[in-house]
């Protein structure tokens, strides 16, 4: 898969996640996220960039659903919102780096 495509789908379901939405929602955006964030890191590794792998990382430790990690819906709402800016802010880079 593009990791254009990835970076939009990963950031609208982040942004959706700011809408009062059901619990299973949440679950399911957390185990795409973690899912396409480890996606995210391997390519970056392949491609020898140290400091966005260590980002997507990080963003796999955060958004994975089996230890999770309770921040209250404020803070997550946040971090999705950030994370979501940063996917957008890194599709323009990728799209000015070619």
């Amino acid at each position: 898969m593009d990791k254009k495509i990835i970076l939009i789908i990963v950031a609208i379901l982040l942004f959706v996640c700011l809408l009062n939405m059901p619990y299973g929602y949440y679950q399911f955006v957390r185990f795409v996220a973690m899912v396409a964030f480890a996606y995210l890191a391997y390519i970056a590794n392949e491609q020898n960039n140290k400091n966005e792998a260590f980002v997507y990382i990080a963003l796999v430790i955060l958004f994975q659903p089996f230890m999770k990690i309770t921040l209250g819906r404020t803070i997550w709402n946040i971090v999705d919102v950030i994370a979501a800016i940063g996917l957008i802010l890194s599709l323009f880079q990728s799209k000015n780096n070619k």
